[in-house]
């Protein structure tokens, strides 16, 4: 299969659930395109509140929110994306939200915006979190009927292979099933990073300092370096 360019993917809407989710799975990419002068609008599902890693320095709750608020304000800025919207969804309960208006809200923001491309998640979520599940789930709908094109966050075996010499799944996944991997050669977009690309996605998740410390702290900043280094989409996939 051959790999789509950044330059191919037009105006891109990128749609997530928490703050980092969006420079975890799609930062270079994003970067890329602003920097080729590409329209590129970044929508965040909730503020994050309930994702502490240190609950004496972060607290869960309105603090951690709007730390979590600023720290996206910050690496949005380091990737050169100046629109951004947030649902203001609560942390954890996105499965909750009626689909239909979650759906209808995205609706309005592809009316305004005509991307080319939709960034998400797979109906897997990546981790099978319900939030990254719920967001898939809305974004992948609101573009139906449009014509915009649908890729789906995923990762490759070896990016797997990786990441489980290093992290335990337990402390990572919410389900006991095996995380979804697409080959590179089966993705439509596909890079492994290098250089200045890879540093620009580092200093934008440095910037999101509540959330990525315990990684650093796991393996320190090449290592973190390493496990940042892919971007891989697949075709829209269907239900897990």
């Amino acid at each position: 299969m051959t790999h789509l360019s950044v330059s191919e993917l037009g105006t891109i809407l990128s749609v997530w659930a928490h703050p980092d989710d969006e420079a975890y799975c799609s930062g270079a990419i994003m970067a890329a395109a602003v920097a080729a002068g590409q329209r590129v609008v970044c929508v965040t599902a909730t503020r994050g509140e309930l994702g502490s890693t240190d609950p004496q320095r972060w607290p869960a709750g309105a603090a951690l929110a709007e730390v979590r608020t600023k720290e996206m304000a910050a690496s949005m800025a380091e990737l050169g994306v100046t629109e951004h919207i947030w649902l203001d969804y609560p942390d954890g309960g996105c499965a909750e939200i009626d689909d239909e208006e979650a759906v209808a809200r995205l609706r309005t923001i592809i009316d305004d915006v005509q991307p080319h491309t939709l960034l998400c998640f797979g109906p897997d979520g990546a981790t099978y979190h319900p939030d990254h599940m719920a967001t898939s789930r809305w974004a992948s709908a609101a573009v139906d009927g449009t014509g915009v094109r649908v890729l789906h966050q995923t990762n490759t075996p070896a990016w797997q292979e990786k990441m489980d010499s290093v992290v335990d799944r337990s402390m990572v996944m919410m389900e006991d099933r095996d995380p979804v991997t697409v080959a590179p050669e089966d993705c439509l977009v596909y890079l492994q990073l290098e250089g200045e690309a890879l540093e620009q996605k580092f200093r934008a998740l440095m910037c999101q300092e509540s959330q990525i410390g315990p990684l650093i702290a796991l393996g320190g900043p090449e290592m973190f370096k390493q496990m940042i280094s892919e971007e891989a989409f697949s075709a829209r996939r269907d239900l897990v």
